[in-house]
């Protein structure tokens, strides 16, 4: 909103939204200890207030992507254990353990690193690792082979560490036909069975996303790790109909900062895609593709403004884009715009978005906070 920010262009996020979506959550999974994803900058959301306020409802662990994310909220205070999704880099593994971070473990050289590095600053406690376990992913973990069983069962006999969970990722949970996803399930339980033989004893199981929790069932085991959904957004149409009830938290808006009636055949933005065939009105908005709004997308976008929907015009700038109100009536320089969100039944959501510019939601969430400033509501 025009004097809450230096920019006439801005993110609103819900804060009530994340709490209601994280309790709907749990009403799904009861027996579940949830880690809740806030990577990626909590999907645009912000990673620190969305951590405090899912902390606050009740969130027994976080979880990201990066040792960067990891160490920003430790330093916002937030005590709660964080798991790190990624391999800790190799040279930063003493930041990682200074910060109580739950490292997801890939390799047997790191757990021996982590090992060698507790014992070498006096650690008190064993650090708890995740053991990453390629199910069908293919893109971190062991697999089930005889030499990297054998490395598993080698590394859990480490001093110094203590296996917390094993840990998989599914590649396709959110798509109606599920057989590769029970697959991966078969695949973990394999690997759960021949290590519990082995003798190596880890805290739990953990292999649900978002799209997992809610469409298998048996995939609800120790842990689950919800991250879309806590901020109001389906995977797939197949997740929206198990009736999970969730409210979006993000919108994006901005101000019309300039106004003007251009004549037919009126040329607009770049490379000149767009001409006018009548007089129009034309206001400009800054906001543009750096802000995370897609060029690709250009002649496809449409906002909100006077409770109406209005086409953008020509091609996407890098810092602002055209909007065409000829039919909105009594629109003024600086009325709100809002470009994802909803207003009286009307609303462009991060889906639209996205199918117009030939990506998905998460990635559309995520480009809107490179830039933009944040408001945070009740």
């Amino acid at each position: 909103m025009f004097g809450e920010t230096r920019r006439a262009a801005w993110m609103e996020v819900d804060l009530s939204a994340i709490r209601h979506n994280y309790l709907e959550i749990k009403k799904m999974v009861p027996h579940s200890r949830i880690i809740s994803t806030v990577k990626s900058d909590a999907y645009g959301h912000g990673a620190v207030k969305s951590s405090w306020e899912l902390v606050k409802a009740g969130t027994d662990y976080l979880g990201v992507a990066t040792l960067d994310e990891a160490v920003d909220i430790r330093s916002a205070g937030i005590s709660a254990p964080i798991v790190l999704y990624s391999p800790v880099p190799r040279k930063n593994i003493k930041d990682a353990i200074d910060n109580r971070i739950i490292p997801v473990v890939t390799t047997a050289l790191d757990a021996k690193l982590l090992s060698e590095t507790n014992l070498n600053i006096g650690g008190g406690r064993p650090v708890d690792i995740m053991l990453a376990l390629d199910t069908g992913l293919s893109r971190l973990g062991f697999r089930y082979t005889d030499e990297d069983l054998d490395s598993i069962a080698e590394l859990s006999r480490l001093p110094g560490i203590r296996i917390a969970a094993l840990f998989s990722h599914f590649a396709t949970a959110d798509e109606m036909d599920n057989d590769y996803a029970l697959k991966q399930l078969e695949a973990f339980e394999k690997f759960d069975n021949r290590l519990t033989a082995e003798g190596v004893h880890f805290g739990g199981k953990t292999i649900a996303n978002s799209a997992g929790l809610a469409l298998l069932p048996q995939s609800r085991l120790d842990f689950v790790r919800p991250g879309l959904i806590q901020f109001g957004l389906y995977p797939s149409q197949a997740v929206k109909d198990t009736g999970l009830n969730l409210k979006r938290a993000m919108s994006v808006k901005a101000n019309i900062v300039y106004l003007r009636k251009m004549s037919a055949g009126t040329y607009i933005s770049y490379g000149r895609k767009f001409r006018t065939e009548r007089e129009s009105l034309i206001a400009t908005l800054t906001l543009g593709y750096a802000d995370g709004l897609p060029r690709a997308a250009t002649g496809k976008l449409r906002v909100i403004v006077g409770g109406r929907y209005a086409p953008i015009v020509g091609s996407v700038c890098m810092d602002q884009c055209m909007v065409d109100v000829t039919d909105v009536p009594g629109v003024q320089e600086y009325d709100e715009v809002i470009v994802m969100g909803e207003h009286e039944g009307l609303s462009v959501t991060a889906e639209e978005i996205a199918g117009h510019s030939g990506t998905i939601p998460y990635e559309t969430l995520c480009r809107f906070s490179q830039r933009l400033p944040r408001i945070y509501r009740e």
